[in-house]
């Protein structure tokens, strides 16, 4: 069974959500029969590289709120990470564009790295201190802290066309499938789940999902041999 999960570096949501996904995936039966693919959305897409500023001024300039409402909001956000485990800098975080880190997730994905370079993104963004926007080097740091090689990163970042459109492919795709917020899980492309939900209903859709997901049927002409085929001893010959 295949899971699609879209969801954006900068979303606080996203890295709470994968942490109560993660906690359904890590108990459930048939985890290991589970593929997880990390899709692309950006929060603010076609925002600047060199646009950069504080979350709390990101937050009251676009959606009218005061600082006490911005800073309530980020002290609930950590209240609900720490829940679950994670580390949160409710003050001094900066808010800027994405899309090299989408970027440089298509390459890790290539290289069975994207989920630890996810993971790395995600602590970087919202709980150290040094900025994960505007510096590329930054960057190839935590590729390379994921596992990833720095040349390949630093060759990825250096052109911006690479890998520029599989991240906007996965983005028509969210728009396609209904998703206008992060994050966003897609379960066989039967069911989706929307938002940071708590980890039990993860697990409910996942059995729910896996339940559903019926073995391949075989459909032949009733020959007791068989049609013939090609497999790893070679190919059938025709008798006469």
């Amino acid at each position: 069974m295949r899971v699609e999960i879209w969801s954006d570096i900068a979303c606080p949501w996203c890295y709470v959500g994968k942490a109560r996904f993660d906690k359904a995936l890590r108990e459930f039966p048939h985890r290991d029969e589970v593929e997880v693919v990390h899709r692309s959305f950006e929060l603010d897409p076609g925002r600047a590289k060199d646009d950069i500023q504080p979350v709390i001024t990101m937050l009251t300039r676009k959606y009218g709120m005061s600082a006490a409402q911005a800073e309530a909001g980020e002290d609930n956000l950590g209240a609900q990470a720490a829940a679950e485990g994670l580390d949160y800098r409710t003050r001094g975080r900066d808010h800027g564009s994405t899309f090299d880190m989408h970027r440089l997730l298509h390459l890790a994905k290539e290289h069975g790295r994207q989920e630890q370079l996810l993971d790395v993104l995600y602590r970087a963004n919202f709980a150290e201190e040094r900025s994960v926007f505007g510096e590329d080097e930054r960057l190839v740091e935590l590729a390379v802290a994921a596992g990833l090689d720095a040349d390949a990163a630093r060759t990825v970042l250096a052109d911006p066309e690479a890998y520029a459109s599989e991240v906007r492919a996965d983005e028509r795709e969210a728009a396609q499938l209904g998703a206008n917020g992060v994050p966003f899980f897609v379960l066989d492309r039967k069911y989706g789940v929307s938002g940071a939900q708590p980890a039990e209903v993860f697990a409910q859709a996942l059995t729910q999902a896996f339940g559903e997901h019926a073995p391949l049927k075989i459909v032949d002409s009733g020959a007791t041999d068989g049609a013939d085929a090609c497999g790893p001893d070679g190919c059938a010959v025709p008798q006469r």
